[in-house]
Formats: C-alpha cells, structure tokens, sequence
C-alpha cells in the first residue's frame, strides 16, 4: 500500500466502501469491521477513510466515547487504524487523521496499531515457566524482534502519542499479548504434530468418548450463554448479557455469512463445551469460550479447539489466534492454567504494539483520565 503520504486526505467513508477495501486487504481485526459499530451500540461510529487522490488507501472504524455532560469524544479506534504500518512517514497517515477527529469533537484519540513487535515460540515459553528466575514473557530473549514494529513505536514516541501498557498486558481496551498458531503453509498434521502430547491425547481422547462438535445457528445461542454464564460463576468473571452475543451474531453474520460461527461440543446429548470462531481474511479468531465442570474427563475443550483449527486451515486462514494472554509466568500466578493452555498447542506468543492516545485538548484529556481513575 505505498503511497505518498503528503498528499493523504482523511473524510467520512460508507460502510460500503469501508467493508470493501478490507476486502481488499489479506486481513484486518474484527474490531475494525463496520458490523462491529453494530456490536457497540452505546458509542457513536464513524468509518473513515485515507485517501491519496480518488484511490481509498486505509480505512478505519471510529467509536466516539462521550464525556458525561459535554459534546467531547474520546475518539477510539480498537487495533486499528487499516493504514501502511510500515511507511517511515507515519505523521502522513495519523496527522491529517487526528485532523479530522478533532473536527468532529475528539478531545484525544486512542489507537492501536495491529503491529507486532515480538514474538516468542511455545518452547521458549516452557523453558520460562519452568525457571523459577523469569516472572514474565518479557524477561525471555524473544525469538523475534520486529524492525517495522521498533519503527512504529519509536515514531508514534516522537508524534507525541502516549503509550497506554500497564503491568500484566491487559490494559482498559485490548490485550497486548496475545497467543496464535500460525497455519500459512502447513498442513492438520503438521499443526497436530507441533502440539504437546496432553494436547495430542486429549483431542485422541474426546473423539474415542465420542464428543461431537457440530456448527449452530443464532438458535443455539442461549444455550451457549447458559454453559458461559457457568464458566464465569465457575471461573470468577463477569459475563455479558445473552443481547450482546446476538447482536454480535447477527451484525457479523450479517455482513459476511462466514464472518462468524457458533461451535458446540455435545457428549451422549450434554452440551459440554461452547466457542464462538470469527475470521476476517486469512485471520481467524477464538473470541469466546465456555465448558461444563461436568464430564470435563471427555476433553471437549480439546475437541472444540482443534475443530475450530482444521476449520481455520479449510477456510485457508494464516492465524489461528487464541486471544489475549497475561505476560506473567510465575507458578503462583492464576493466570499460568491459561497460558500453558494455550502454550500446548505448540503457537507462538505475539507482542502487538498495545494501545497509544494522542491528547488533542490537554486539559478535557487530563480531566477524562481522572474520570477514569475514579471509576475504578
């Protein structure tokens, strides 16, 4: 996507036009789809567009947060904007951007770039968890650093964006650690073989007890919030209404039909685990997850998973991406189940860029992240 970057212009774009240059794209998030103004109901949206002459060249999707009481935004924009990354004029791209949002009542703009900046294998990962000395990911030696993301970094410091990360990796918006097993030009043998042997077992496992994974429809969805609720009692987080699902349902599915999908895992008639898989380009994602305390000897957590996987590889996906991790690696750390989870299906660990906000008005700004603090 070079372009001159001095001559971009940035204006309101249809959702037509938006959805139809990430169709141009290999992939973008999700969350930079326009259905997901559909999903975000409660915020104002926007699709924007760059635009070097009459050629539509990045696009994004805008979310205006309203300060209580005042017509000011914080202009959101979730692992986005779909811009070249890699240009060495970024100011081209988030200049006449940041232009435009404050045009339309933005008091500060938040981003963050869907670039990776380091990555980690899952034997790397083993080894760390197995040393009582390293704490978290990111006192390992990556296995890979990225020239492009050390340039966006160092160039987003000097356009005077603030970097959001906090400790752990997860911050307000989305996670900077995520874990995915990368598909591109491998094979359902080559992904099964680069898995560690509980996982092999497990998935060995499910199919001799018979568990069955089968597609749902947006009927199915109730009795998926029923099994998520369980697991948020279980697991001691708060679940999202059943609304929320269906109208994510509906707003993805209705944009592409295979946008998103609704797995269930059944043994002997018993709903015993439940995932929602959603891909956009050669990117798919397990985005939601819910299992049964019960019968979790049949493994159809496993079974579900590598479902989902073949699935990705048969819809000719490069990524099969797991979400968001903790960096922390300390055995006392109730996070580690979840990561060496995922750490057995033999991916990589992935570092993105994490979640930058440019003031644009100092004092709305400095005000709004006090609102923040005292929200808790």
């Amino acid at each position: 996507m070079p372009v001159t970057e001095a001559a971009l212009a940035v204006r309101t774009i249809s959702a037509a036009d938006h959805l139809a240059f990430l169709n141009s794209q290999s992939s973008a998030s999700f969350l930079q789809t326009p259905a997901w103004a559909q999903v975000k109901a409660e915020w104002k949206a926007e699709s924007i567009g760059w635009f070097s002459g009459d050629a539509l060249v990045g696009a994004a999707l805008v979310l205006y947060r309203q300060l209580p009481k005042v017509k000011r935004y914080l202009a959101y924009l979730p692992e986005g904007p779909v811009i070249d990354w890699a240009s060495e004029d970024l100011g081209g791209w988030l200049n006449p951007m940041a232009a435009h949002l404050k045009s339309q009542g933005a008091f500060g703009i938040r981003i963050g770039p869907p670039v990776v900046t380091r990555r980690w294998d899952a034997a790397q990962i083993k080894d760390g968890i197995a040393d009582d000395a390293v704490t978290t990911l990111t006192q390992l030696p990556p296995g890979e650093r990225s020239q492009v993301g050390a340039s966006v970094l160092s160039q987003l410091r000097e356009l005077g964006w603030q970097c959001q990360s906090v400790a752990g990796g997860f911050a307000a918006g989305q996670p900077q650690y995520n874990f995915q097993i990368p598909l591109a030009g491998r094979t359902e043998d080559d992904v099964l073989a680069g898995m560690n042997q509980l996982w092999r077992r497990n998935i060995k496992k499910a199919a001799k007890e018979g568990v069955e994974v089968t597609v749902g429809t947006a009927e199915d969805l109730p009795a998926f919030h029923a099994l998520y609720a369980h697991t948020a009692e279980r697991d001691h987080f708060t679940p999202r209404p059943l609304g929320y699902f269906q109208t994510m349902y509906a707003a993805l599915q209705g944009e592409d039909p295979d946008r998103i999908r609704l797995y269930l895992a059944q043994h002997e008639g018993d709903l015993v685990a439940s995932t929602i898989w959603i891909r956009v380009g050669t990117h798919t994602w397990y985005s939601y997850g819910a299992s049964s305390t019960e019968k979790r000897e049949v493994r159809g957590s496993n079974a579900i998973q590598w479902r989902m996987i073949t699935d990705a590889l048969a819809a000719g996906a490069g990524v099969y991406d797991l979400r968001g991790i903790t960096e922390t690696l300390a055995s006392d750390d109730p996070h580690l189940g979840l990561i060496q989870f995922k750490v057995g299906t033999g991916g990589e660990a992935v570092e993105y860029a994490g979640e930058w906000d440019l003031p644009l008005n100092r004092a709305i700004y400095a005000a709004f992240q006090l609102y923040l603090k005292r929200r808790g």
